[in-house]
């Protein structure tokens, strides 16, 4: 699992883009860039195209995040949204087709 963080302009929001699979054994760093992230900023925009493989403890950070700050989740790869759909989570999560679509206000 790696993850990439872009500078935010002072008018947008910071961008995460982990890659990878994201399960209970690996979620720990993407929780902490999470965490840092809030602490910081009104919101973050996840770049979800690189996640090959998530689990329930990766929708539970979703969601728990969704709940916390303005969470918006760019370019699901077909794992991520196939997720997001089975559950519903699709019908309350804030979705964009791009990170440019993300970041727009």
């Amino acid at each position: 699992m790696t993850t990439h963080e872009s500078r935010p302009s002072s008018t947008q929001l910071p961008v995460i883009a982990p890659r990878g699979e994201f399960d209970i054994d690996n979620l720990g760093p993407l929780e902490a860039q999470i965490e840092t992230l809030i602490a910081a900023h009104s919101g973050l925009v996840l770049d979800a195209s690189g996640i090959t493989f998530a689990d329930s403890m990766f929708l539970r950070l979703i969601v728990a995040t969704h709940q916390r700050t303005d969470l918006r989740i760019a370019a699901p790869s077909p794992t991520t949204t196939r997720l997001l759909g089975v559950v519903g989570a699709d019908t309350f999560l804030r979705i964009h087709p791009t990170v440019e679509a993300a970041r727009t206000p």
